[in-house]
């Protein structure tokens, strides 16, 4: 809770809250803790103590002034919540160990959702089973071995993730936004911690989105490729949460039937298929073909 107050302030302009910026040159980066303090109606030494970590137990509405005076919105504030109730508990409990196994129904309910792209995603964006055209749709993803497929991983690492999203900034900020609300709530869960910490060491991109503490939920939406294959495609999205296994998501693509992107969802489809079936991960992997020998050139 500390350290995302502090790198929320640090992102505030004076002017972005209605105060003056004053003479001279200002050495705090973004709001000053009392301006922060002022807006939120709380005392600096009070504000100060939560933002050292010295105050654990800020009331709801304190949690919610703080929120109004950062500018938060949904999910955010939602977050700031989450992270006040997390301080509050003197043991927390111990994060448990999360499940790669994918129901066989689960891996059914994939294939007969063709020619839609599916995937069956981790809580850290591990593909853990996909149909054809949803492992397709990642070109090249199929490179690297069933349990090195991790979506977060291939945005800021595979070669081939700048081109085949179109608006590949926004699906980075997307990603870590998503890691960093997971972090928030779990941040002693040991596989987060080691796709964290191997992203920091490789990437400069995501570092740099690591220390702003942005969040957010996983919600539908559209997407968009350029895939090297089958092209521009344009694809409505939604993920859902699957019962009885914390923390795997389905997420299925569609697009309108007769339509060009349907089309080259068909297509992708089937060429998904060319090669033999592979596993996404050592034995609760992808329900069919992984991708072309084009895609493996990538």
């Amino acid at each position: 809770m500390a350290r995302f107050l502090r790198a929320r302030r640090t992102q505030l302009t004076p002017a972005e809250v209605g105060l003056p910026t004053g003479p001279g040159v200002r050495r705090t980066p973004g709001l000053r803790r009392e301006e922060l303090a002022t807006l939120a109606g709380v005392s600096i030494d009070y504000y100060t103590r939560l933002e050292r970590g010295r105050e654990t137990h800020p009331s709801p509405a304190v949690v919610d002034s703080l929120a109004r005076a950062l500018r938060l919105e949904g999910d955010e504030h939602e977050h700031l919540r989450q992270l006040a109730a997390r301080a509050a508990r003197i043991a927390p409990e111990p994060p448990t160990a999360p499940s790669r196994t994918v129901r066989p129904g689960i891996r059914l309910m994939l294939e007969n959702l063709r020619p839609s792209p599916a995937y069956v995603l981790s809580r850290t964006l591990d593909v853990l089973a996909a149909n054809p055209g949803g492992l397709a749709l990642y070109a090249g993803i199929d490179d690297w071995p069933a349990k090195q497929r991790n979506l977060a991983r291939y945005y800021f690492l595979h070669p081939a993730a700048r081109d085949v999203f179109p608006d590949w900034e926004g699906q980075i900020r997307g990603c870590v936004a998503r890691l960093r609300a997971l972090a928030g709530t779990d941040p002693d869960a040991p596989d987060l911690a080691q796709l964290v910490g191997e992203l920091l060491l490789k990437s400069s991109d995501f570092a740099h989105l690591w220390e702003r503490y942005d969040v957010r939920a996983h919600r539908a939406g559209t997407k968009r490729f350029r895939h090297p294959q089958v092209g521009d495609l344009t694809l409505g999205y939604q993920p859902m949460q699957l019962e009885d296994t914390p923390g795997h998501r389905l997420v299925v693509y569609y697009a309108e039937a007769g339509s060009a992107d349907h089309d080259a969802m068909v297509l992708l489809d089937l060429l998904g298929t060319q090669n033999a079936p592979a596993a996404a991960d050592g034995g609760t992997g992808s329900v069919s073909g992984t991708g072309t020998d084009a895609q493996r050139k990538h």
